[in-house]
This record gives structure tokens, C-alpha cells and sequence, in this order.
């Protein structure tokens, strides 16, 4: 290797000199006084004298990462190989980057293939700007963009997902996104990897819309636990055929497992899983994908190193994470490594066949190799949606097109059992419907059973019906729901009484719809606040403050047949019922007990509930003891108190809708009861036991049925009138001993919805047969913030609407309530979900 030096005073001036010193060469020019015109490898590519001009010309040393890039160009090049460009961008400073720009730009890329732009440490000092002027220099070549740590260019890579690249292959492990909005152009990018990017929550609903090629997608230990709004994104992706949310470990990219020695039967064909079959992660050759290995293998070694570099940045929208990746209880298990459970039983072509039956043996064994291969499955870095029960079988019937699931191929017995499994335990559309219709159809249905439409207008028969108009609506409300991947969430927290005064915020702790008036809600606060709300317009009706020592409002009931009075208790004890007529309408310090207080009834230390009959005559507040106390409403008196009705505290007490003297209680000594005030308390009327203590019950709207919950997701229906089990709800648990499980009713029996106070999802399932219809997650603002269930009500007056009361954690105790429409998609001000800051669990109340 020579490097020729050209002086205006004298012949050239060659020196042999090895590679590694052509840099240090290179600096030590001006030691010698040569006034340089032009530096060059002798023999050697034109790349590396191009460079080396550029960054004469702009007073730059050369990047030896740079020179040495160019040499093995020059290497695959004389060898008659794609010569491939790899530039190493933790190696690269701002100011090597206009020699670099100019190099490709004078050459046009012409006699380079690809370009890959790499990261292999986390030591970078390159700016975001750099990075982008590099990325649209190489645009039209590039193949690679693997960075490994993308928190050092958080505007670039936003800038990156906006705009979109012509990359083929992008990496982006252990990114900072929060929320994934890739909704540039990526019309040739066809593997995308986001594994380790434990800040990744969820999807913009705009997300994926540009990926006609995309075929790989590896989301391995993020956050992402959401089935139903995965789905829906992932769904979007017309050619993805492979995707993981878990590796095998000894898998790569997302390719099936070479191991596994699985054997498929695919219609009549058998074929054997291989690694061969599938491109490689990083490319379609062999030798790429093995040169790739072992990067990886350093990259899993680094992983905890990268975590830690990766907790120091803060996300989109600004918090770091010290508890980075919210994980189930120890003894979960993610759901691809468990086999379903039919009591051994084997399902083919959507029909169950026992063992001991005659079946077809080979049917039988293809069965059983299906279930013992994903049982010997070993997994690793899952992320949460991994644990969700049947989450395999929920994928594979989501994305028909899928052809590989977390490195385990998919075949078509497989694909048949998942759909049995879904049908069994999902609704594909509300009210069982089995197929996804959208609202113009439902539409011109309607139309033609009315009339509307002459016979001439369509050439093809249709037959004639007429839907009544409940049907009618409840088919529009079901299109909708099924269009509406990510729900309207709406936060209540902040209120005025007129246009000119400030607002305030509340922390509610209980809340409840009116009964008769659709617009009205009025919620208690942690503070002894008495609010009530119109909460379609925001503004407040009532408010009274506290008086004397904060105490939280644990209890509160609407009177039936006077439709502006209330009950509400305090965990103090004290009881009161209060005219919203005559509740000032404007925020004020000063406490109008007199004016607003009709009835002061005798205290009942630590109150978590009350509740009133049908008929306004009577209430019942429960709380931290065994007893029950009966108030008179009309004469303010307390009757009597039922004491040792159970072996331990009783959360709450419920009277029925329409029997005045029928009542059930929920206590954690496990037992839910049913009594009657004719006939005594000395005997319930039945118990019903569950297998942990009881938070909550409700009867539904016409007292059929009775919805009981207790701790850690044990929710159940029963028959209200002998308390036989109707419905066992198969949610999850997570193992905590302090998961308080709330349920109550939406659409009026229709379905259930169900929340605790450990987890920040909201599942609706149906209440007749327990299919699961969709999860609602929340989300916090920062990364930090972890939101949790306090409470949650449906709305009496609108189907598929609800009302949440969000706690959470971060920095102060803080709580909102979110109204939830379902038949309304989120497309605009995503961010309105959450508020500011968190409030601890508790199971009190309801």
C-alpha cells in the first residue's frame, strides 16, 4: 500500500506505509510543510480518493471507520461480489459527515449496491440532524438501518416514522417510543425490528398504514399488551408473515425455529420446518444471516448494559421509567407455551373427538404433536401480551395470513383449532355476531326492508325482511364497535361553573350516573368533596366542600322517586342526604350544610357502602365490621343493626332494583348472601361461596341476575332468585392477594365489565355466555406512570358507553374519571386518556 503526496516544487513523493497508519500520515502532512493538492491509495478504489479530496477540501480528518468501510468495498468489488457499503454511525462525528455526503454524492452511489448504516455501541456522539442528512444521502441505496439504541435521536427517529425511509431492513431495539406512529412511506421495508423497546405500549391508529412489503415483525420484551388494538394495527400489514412478541432461544430472526424438529401437516402434504425455508432476518442470504449471529449473541450479552443506557433517556413525552416492563405474577405463564385444555381432548375440523373414539389415528397423532410442540416450547423476553390467556390462538384467527408466531410455524390443523378456541371464548362482533359488518350496509338494508329503494335499483334478489328498530340499532351499535379498534377516552377532572372562573381539579374516589337523568353524575373526592356534574357539557351543578378533617366519600346512592336527593357516607362514618337544588352551583369555600343537608343520620364507623331501595324508604350502609345498618329515610332514624351477617367485613350492600326488602351482601370471608326483610336475619335466603373474598356485587337492571366479584378476577353470575352459578367469567389472575375485582353491567344485562385495582385494563365480556368482546387499556402520560381501576360504572341511558375511575401513581396521589365510548374511534387528541399523577389501591367501596 502506498500513499503518494504531490508537491508544487518537486516530483511525487511515493511512501509505502500499511493501512493502519494512513490516518496518522495524513495528520502529519502539515508537519512536513507539503501544501497538499491531491491524496491517493495507489492502485486502489476511486472511493477512497474522492473521500480523502472532500475532506482535504473541507479541513476534515479522515474516519479511518471510513476508509476502512471503503476498503472492503474495493475488496467485494475485485472479487466480483454486491458491494455493500457498511458505515458505522457511533463511529462518525458531525463533521465527518459533508466529506462523507460528498463522496456519494459525486459518485451517485452508482457502483454501490446497498448501503447499511449500522450501530454497534452505545458510545455515540453523532447529532440527529447528521444522521438524517446521511440518511437522504444514501436514500435511494439504502438497505440497513440498525440502530440499536435510537434514544440518542429521538427527533430524528420521529422525524424517521413521519416521514419514512426507503430502508429495506429497520432496526430500532431498545427504542424510546411510547406509542408507535410509523406513518411515513416504508414501501420497501420488509423486516422491523422493536425488540427491547420496553417503553412501547401501543399503536397510533394510524400506524403501519404504509408497509405493503413488510413480512417480518419481531416486538420481543416491549409492552405491548393489548390483543384487540394489536390486532387491528398488525391487521393493516398485507404481507406480514412472520411475527414474534417472544424468541426461541436459540432463534435470531423470526424465521421457524430450526430446532424445534416439528413436523406440519398442511393439507395432504408434510414438510419440515427449516431455516432454509425463510429468508434470514437481516437479508435473503445465508452467509448475511450467519455473519449476523454473532452480533447478536453480543447484543444479548449487552442487554442489560442497553436497558440501563436506555432508562437514562426519557421517551416521546418525557419521563423515564424506573420500572420499565410491567410483568405478570411469577407463576404466569405466556400463553404459546401452554397447550389448551380440552379434558384431553383433540379438536379437527372444528369438532371435538375424544380419544377413546375411533378417529383417525394420524389426525389424532398430528394433533398431539401440535399441543407437545408448543408445551416443549421454550420462550424467552415475552412481552405482556404474551400471558394473555389463548393469545396464540387469538393472533393466528386475527391475522389469517400469518405463517409463523413466535418462531413456531403455523399449520393448518393448528389454524383450525385456534379458530374453534376463538369462537369458544371471543366475540368476533358484539351480540355474537360472527362476522364484522360495516354501518353502510346495515344501512341500505334498512332502506330497502323500508321501501326506499325501487326493485329496479338492484339486479340482484335480496331477500325481504324487516328489522325492528331495537335490532336495528343494536346492529349499527355492533358495526361500530367493530370498527372502533381504540375506543373515544374522555377525562372529567377539571370543572367550571361559568365561562369566567377558573377551573378546578377534583380527586375523585366514588362516583355514580343518575338514575332518570342521562346528563347528570355526581362523584365523591378523596378530600370529603361533594360534586355533581352535567358530564355531556362539563359544567357543575352542585358543590359542596368539606368541613372540619379531610375524610374520603366511600358511599353514594341516588334516590329513585326524588330524583334530586342523595345519600353520602364518608369513611369517617358519618351519613348525610343532601338536595342538589339546594347545592350552591359555583366552587366556594364556605360549607351550606344547613341548605343543602335535609338529614344528618347516626354515623356508622368505617362505612364502604350504601345503598337504596327501590321505594325511597330505606337504606343500608356496610363497612369494616360483620353488621349492617337499616336507616329510615323519611324519619332520618336508624332502625336496627343486623349484626354477624358475616364471618368477616362486609364491602358492600346491595339492595334489588325492584323488591324493597330484598338485599345481598359481599364480604371477604368468601361468602356472597341474599336476605329479605320479611323474612329476618337470621337466616339468608342462600349463600353462595367463592374461592376469595368478595369485593363486589350488583343485581342486574331486572333483578334476574346477580354479578359478584371477588379478589384477583374471580367474577361470576348468578341466578339471583336461588343463587345457582349462571356464568364463571374466565379472567386471568395475577396472583395478588390485593387485586380488588369490581364488575357491574353495561347495556343493561347485556354485558359485564370488569376491572381491578392492580391492573389498568377494563375487559367487556358478554354475560350470557362469558365470550370475551374487547379490552380496554389505559395509559398514562409518562412512562412512569402506571394507571390502575379504582372503579367503574356502564351508562344507564347509552349502550357501549362507561365510565372509569383511573388511579395512579406518580408523583402525588392523583385520580380522574374517563368516559369511555366505545362506537368512537380515537383519531384525534390520543393523549387525553390520563391525567397527571396516580392514587393507591384500595379495596373499599365500590
Amino acid at each position: 500500500m502506498s500513499l503518494c503526496y504531490l508537491h508544487s516544487d518537486s516530483l511525487p513523493l511515493v511512501v509505502d506505509l500499511p493501512s493502519c497508519v494512513i490516518y496518522a500520515a495524513f495528520t502529519s502532512v502539515s508537519c512536513f510543510r507539503f501544501h497538499l493538492l491531491k491524496v491517493f491509495y495507489v492502485g486502489f478504489s476511486c472511493f477512497v480518493l474522492r473521500y480523502l479530496d472532500a475532506c482535504h477540501k473541507l479541513e476534515v480528518l479522515p474516519n479511518s471507520s471510513i476508509l476502512s468501510s471503503f476498503s472492503k468495498v474495493k475488496h467485494q468489488k475485485a472479487h466480483f461480489e454486491q458491494c455493500h457499503l457498511e458505515i458505522f454511525i457511533d463511529h462518525l462525528m458531525s463533521s465527518d459527515i459533508p466529506p462523507l455526503i460528498d463522496t456519494l454524492s459525486e459518485i451517485s452511489l452508482s457502483d454501490i449496491n446497498a448501503v447499511d448504516l449500522c450501530q454497534k455501541s452505545s458510545n455515540v456522539v453523532l447529532d440527529g440532524e447528521s444522521l438524517l442528512l446521511l440518511l437522504s444521502a444514501v436514500n435511494q441505496k439504502l438497505r440497513v438501518v440498525d440502530l440499536i439504541n435510537s434514544s440518542f435521536w429521538k427527533d430524528a427517529l420521529r422525524d424517521i416514522c413521519q416521514r419514512g425511509t426507503t430502508c429495506q431492513i429497520l432496526n430500532l431495539r431498545f427504542s424510546p417510543i411510547r406509542k408507535l406512529n410509523m406513518i411515513g412511506k416504508f414501501m420497501q421495508l420488509h423486516t422491523l425490528n422493536l425488540d427491547f423497546s420496553v417503553h412501547l405500549i401501543s399503536f397510533h391508529i394510524s400506524c403501519f398504514s404504509c408497509m405493503p412489503k413488510l413480512m417480518r415483525l419481531s416486538m420481543c420484551e416491549t409492552r405491548v399488551a393489548n390483543l384487540w388494538m394489536t390486532s387491528a394495527a398488525l391487521s393493516k400489514l398485507c404481507s406480514l408473515a412472520e411475527l414474534r412478541f417472544q424468541n426461541c432461544l436459540c432463534c435470531y430472526d423470526t424465521g421457524p425455529c430450526p430446532t424445534s424438529g416439528r413436523i406440519i401437516r398442511q393439507g395432504n402434504e408434510k414438510f419440515c420446518s427449516s431455516k432454509q425455508q425463510f429468508s434470514s432476518y437481516y437479508g435473503t442470504s445465508e452467509e448475511l444471516s450467519e455473519e449476523s449471529d454473532p452480533e447478536f449473541s453480543s447484543d444479548i450479552q449487552g442487554i442489560d448494559n442497553m436497558r440501563n443506557i436506555s432508562d437514562t433517556f426519557s421517551e416521546f413525552d418525557g419521563q423515564s421509567n424506573s420500572n420499565i416492563l410491567l410483568r405478570p405474577s411469577e407463576h404466569s405463564t405466556p400463553s404459546s407455551v401452554l397447550s389448551p385444555n380440552h379434558n384431553d381432548n383433540i379438536l379437527i375440523d372444528d369438532m371435538f373427538f375424544s380419544k377413546d373414539e375411533g378417529s383417525s389415528s394420524g389426525m389424532l397423532n398430528a394433533g398431539r404433536a401440535t399441543r407437545m410442540s408448543l408445551k416443549n416450547h421454550i420462550s424467552s423476553h415475552p412481552s405482556p401480551i404474551c400471558f394473555e390467556k389463548y393469545y396464540r390462538e387469538f393472533i393466528i384467527t386475527s391475522l389469517p395470513r400469518l405463517r409463523v408466531l413466535d418462531n413456531l410455524p403455523i399449520g393448518s390443523l393448528e389454524r383450525q383449532e385456534a379458530k374453534a378456541i376463538f369462537n369458544r371464548y371471543f366475540e368476533c362482533a358484539p351480540y355474537n355476531r360472527q362476522y364484522k359488518d360495516s354501518v353502510i350496509n346495515i344501512l341500505q338494508r334498512r332502506e330497502i326492508s323500508s321501501g326506499i329503494f325501487s326493485m329496479k335499483a338492484s339486479k340482484v334478489k335480496q331477500p325481504y325482511f324487516r328489522e325492528s328498530n331495537h335490532s336495528f340499532l343494536r346492529s349499527l351499535s355492533a358495526s361500530k364497535v367493530s370498527s372502533s379498534p381504540r375506543p373515544h377516552l374522555q377525562s372529567i377532572f377539571k370543572f367550571r361553573s361559568c365561562s369566567n372562573e377558573e377551573t378546578k381539579s377534583f380527586r375523585p374516589r366514588q362516583f355514580e350516573y343518575h338514575p332518570t337523568d342521562p346528563r347528570l353524575m355526581v362523584f365523591g373526592t378523596l378530600d370529603g368533596e361533594l360534586v355533581v356534574i352535567n358530564h355531556e357539557s362539563e359544567k357543575l351543578v352542585g358543590y359542596l366542600p368539606s368541613v372540619g378533617a379531610l375524610n374520603s366519600i366511600l358511599g353514594l346512592c341516588w334516590l329513585k322517586k326524588h330524583p334530586s336527593k342523595l345519600i353520602a357516607g364518608s369513611d369517617n362514618g358519618s351519613l348525610q342526604m343532601y338536595d342538589v337544588c339546594q347545592m350552591p352551583s359555583k366552587l366556594t369555600d364556605r360549607f351550606c350544610t344547613m341548605d343543602a343537608s335535609m338529614h344528618t343520620f347516626d354515623d356508622f364507623e368505617q362505612l364502604t357502602s350504601v345503598h337504596v331501595n327501590s321505594n325511597d324508604e330505606y337504606f343500608l350502609a356496610s363497612g369494616f365490621s360483620n353488621h349492617v345498618a337499616l336507616y329510615d329515610i323519611g324519619s332520618g332514624r336508624r332502625l336496627q343493626i343486623f349484626k354477624d351477617l358475616h364471618k368477616e367485613h362486609i364491602n358492600v350492600v346491595k339492595f334489588a332494583h325492584h323488591s324493597p326488602t330484598v338485599f345481598a351482601t359481599a364480604s371477604f370471608d368468601k361468602d356472597v348472601k341474599m336476605w329479605d326483610l320479611r323474612q329476618g336475619t337470621s337466616q339468608p335466603c342462600y349463600t353462595a361461596p367463592s374461592s376469595r373474598g368478595n369485593v363486589m356485587l350488583c343485581f342486574s337492571p331486572d333483578d334476574y341476575y346477580l354479578l359478584a366479584s371477588a379478589i384477583d378476577n374471580e367474577v361470576k353470575q348468578l341466578l339471583a332468585v336461588d343463587g345457582r352459578l349462571h356464568t364463571s367469567y374466565d379472567i386471568s389472575s395475577t396472583g395478588s392477594a390485593q387485586n380488588y375485582t369490581r364488575s357491574y353491567y353495561m347495556n343493561g344485562r347485556d354485558y359485564i365489565i370488569t376491572g381491578s385495582c392492580e391492573e389498568h385494563v377494563v375487559r367487556i365480556c358478554c354475560a350470557q355466555t362469558g365470550r370475551r368482546l374487547k379490552d380496554v387499556y389505559l395509559e398514562g402520560r409518562g412512562s412512569k406512570t402506571s394507571m390502575f381501576i379504582q372503579s367503574l360504572r356502564g351508562d344507564p341511558f347509552r349502550d357501549f358507553h362507561m365510565s372509569i375511575l383511573a388511579a395512579y401513581w406518580h408523583p402525588f396521589t392523583k385520580s380522574e374519571i374517563i368516559k369511555v365510548n366505545l362506537l368512537q374511534t380515537e383519531e384525534c387528541n390520543e393523549e387525553n386518556t390520563s391525567g397527571q399523577c396516580a392514587l393507591a389501591s384500595s379495596g373499599l367501596g365500590g
